[in-house]
């Protein structure tokens, strides 16, 4: 499902429904036809209830500042930047993300078939007056992405690209990672410490071994314990006043990961519009099924 997500929504939309028109046509009367113009209804109504569902998700949730923003699904607005700029494989062109396909024609049908695809998986961040952000983009849907299409003989080239210095809408999962939300273990830690130390018998003796009499009783590990405990405990302090690193990606839970440059008010139009084309297909097949019954 996240693997599906991450595609060109339009592209896969596209090709199913064009995969089963041509089945109903090519099929005739029959229930081969039937199952066709059914699986064409269910898929239409399937991509209104999704285009519905995403425009809700962007409605209900509230712009969070990245410094102040709680943890869990969140919806973010930054600029866009990164320590190195990677580079599109097809144009060779400087940016934050890509997704490219390469399409050859097929001689015999005369249609583009799919031989070659990738997307990009690096990091980058975004920021905003008080924060800044790691964007983890695997899994991401990407909308209203520069799409650039180069065809040259019988090879057609398509790359959508997302350009560093932009504002760029998230909507994802957002963790602090680090600072006063580290998983830090006192007992296990100090555990550490303490088998440390045993490994070095001579110093261990000398540090605890009171009565020197080449023993560690109780009484002298206790202390030993109690002082491992203390360092722990000043070493996890100190980690926890140290800034957190905040990061964004896709959710666990299965929910919408949306990358865009567009605000999140076009994007919901833009959704919006979606699930209305796709709820008036469902409707025109239906109709010209009924018609053609009669």
């Amino acid at each position: 499902m996240r693997w599906l997500r991450s595609q060109s929504a339009n592209g896969l939309l596209t090709g199913a429904y064009a995969t089963l028109a041509g089945m109903a046509l090519h099929a005739g009367p029959g229930r081969t036809q039937q199952w066709c113009v059914a699986g064409l209804v269910a898929v239409a109504l399937l991509a209104w209830a999704a285009a519905l569902r995403r425009a809700r998700a962007i409605a209900d949730i509230a712009t969070s500042r990245i410094g102040s923003a709680a943890q869990g699904y969140v919806e973010l607005q930054g600029r866009a930047t990164v320590t190195q700029l990677i580079t599109s494989p097809l144009t060779n062109t400087p940016c934050i993300w890509y997704r490219y396909r390469i399409y050859a024609r097929d001689n015999d049908e005369k249609e583009w078939r799919e031989v070659e695809s990738g997307t990009s998986d690096a990091t980058f961040d975004i920021t905003d007056s008080t924060g800044q952000c790691t964007v983890d983009p695997d899994h991401a849907e990407v909308m209203g992405a520069e799409v650039t299409t180069r065809v040259r003989n019988d090879h057609k080239h398509v790359e959508e690209l997302l350009h560093a210095g932009r504002t760029l809408y998230v909507l994802g999962e957002f963790r602090t990672e680090g600072g006063v939300n580290s998983a830090l273990s006192l007992r296990d830690d100090v555990g550490a410490l303490l088998n440390t130390w045993k490994k070095d018998p001579a110093a261990l003796h000398r540090r605890f071994d009171l009565n020197h009499d080449g023993e560690i009783d109780l009484k002298e590990w206790e202390l030993a314990r109690r002082l491992a405990t203390r360092m722990v405990e000043q070493e996890h302090r100190a980690i926890r006043q140290q800034p957190g690193v905040h990061v964004l990606r896709a959710p666990q839970d299965g929910r919408l990961f949306l990358l865009s440059p567009l605000s999140p008010q076009s994007l919901r139009r833009r959704y919006l519009l979606w699930s209305a084309l796709h709820l008036s297909a469902a409707l025109v097949v239906l109709v010209l099924w009924i018609r053609h019954l009669r």
